[in-house]
């Protein structure tokens, strides 16, 4: 698979308690991805953090959070990204998803 040198990169930053019918949301959208062969996604957990609502999230022991932050990142083609995104809008109920460019410098395999 190639990645155009100038792919984009979507962001998509959510809560590790957010679901998506029944399973935990980072994991669908990881899972759509592949399915929708993007070039890869990555699902990342944050040790601390907090969003529109101001509630902070952390993993220290005096304010242990169940609801960490997660951020997956996919890199792709902007044609497959915009494709990915109509399928992405109405699993995200909260968070944010940011679009930006992505100067791919390689992307090879083994």
């Amino acid at each position: 698979m190639k990645i155009p040198e100038d792919g984009k990169l979507l962001r998509i930053f959510i809560g590790e308690a957010d679901k998506w019918q029944d399973q935990p949301l980072y994991e669908a959208i990881v899972l759509l991805a592949k399915k929708e062969g993007l070039a890869g996604a990555t699902a990342i957990k944050g040790f601390m953090g907090f969003g529109c609502k101001s509630h902070m999230h952390t993993t220290k022991i005096l304010r242990l959070s169940e609801d960490l932050p997660i951020v997956i990142e996919i890199v792709d083609s902007e044609e497959k990204i915009t494709k990915f995104l109509a399928l992405l809008d109405p699993m995200v109920k909260e968070g944010l998803v940011t679009l930006e460019k992505a100067n791919v410098i390689l992307y090879r395999a083994g």
